[in-house]
């Protein structure tokens, strides 16, 4: 749905360019001017605001989801993302670029300073939903057991997430797309036009890991990993795991991706 400021934005704009006609037309002749204000009019009238904020005002649709590792959130965006042809954004692997970067430099995750100056000068980019570093393609890099235990720790740096949530931001101005992590209903997109949080207890996460695992760790290894990435993600200083007002929230432990995907779905305007 178009927001208020938009909305007031829209009406703005819409009596300026009338203003701005009226002005420069004063040599036109009357009819003429009258033909094109009913025209105008009309236009206005039948379309709906998402037509001027998408198309006139370049406002582009996002898809903001939620919820913490395991409930589903990359698979149910990259399924939305590829029905409805829009672009695919794991913000959560933006973070495991940045640890990727470091590591490969040596830089210690533990040195904010260091990790901040590298995120700053860092050349992230998305081509073909593909991630990049230094315009190598890094997607097969991002979930190796040590960067699943190390990411964590880089994105709960404050400036770290700003960096990263500006970049999102960045990629989003001008295109439609699905944006999947932990803080993109809340921070990043807070007035986004679908909000969605998908959620499912330790246990149904930790055995959808442990089927998905190619690492080796046994299922109680997995469920300490995800309850001590939930402490981390929900005690963050900023850009905290949390469902916020205006959010649906869509338990999906019981529920197969078709079903989670036909619910979320039901909600999308297209």
């Amino acid at each position: 749905m178009v927001e208020n400021g938009s909305r007031k934005t829209i009406q703005s704009i819409t009596i300026q360019s009338i203003t701005n006609f009226l002005k420069k037309s004063s040599g036109i002749r009357y009819d003429y001017r009258v033909n094109f204000l009913f025209s105008y009019f009309t236009v206005i009238l039948f379309l709906p605001l998402d037509y001027f904020s998408k198309v006139i005002y370049n406002i582009c649709m996002v898809i903001a989801i939620d919820g913490p590792a395991g409930a589903g959130k990359s698979t149910i965006a990259r399924l939305l993302a590829e029905r409805l042809h829009l672009t695919y954004i794991n913000s959560g692997n933006i973070y495991r670029v940045l640890t990727l970067g470091c590591l490969k430099k040596g830089i210690d995750i533990e040195n904010p300073d260091a990790v901040i100056m590298f995120a700053e000068q860092a050349n992230i980019t998305y081509c073909e939903r593909e991630i990049f570093l230094d315009q190598e393609n890094v997607n097969a890099l991002l979930h190796s057991d040590e960067i699943d235990k190390t990411s964590p720790l880089l994105s709960a740096i404050v400036p770290i997430r700003r960096i990263v949530n500006t970049l999102i931001r960045k990629i989003s101005k001008d295109i439609d797309v699905v944006v999947e992590g932990r803080d993109m209903t809340s921070v990043v997109f807070p007035n986004a036009e679908y909000r969605f949080y998908l959620d499912a207890s330790v246990e149904t996460r930790a055995k959808r890991r442990f089927e998905q695992s190619v690492s080796g760790l046994s299922l109680e290894e997995i469920t300490a990993a995800i309850q001590k990435r939930d402490e981390i993600d929900r005690n963050k200083i900023e850009g905290s795991l949390k469902i916020v007002d205006g959010v649906i929230v869509l338990d999906t432990a019981d529920l197969t991706i078709e079903q989670t995907y036909d619910k979320l779905l039901a909600y999308i305007r297209l």
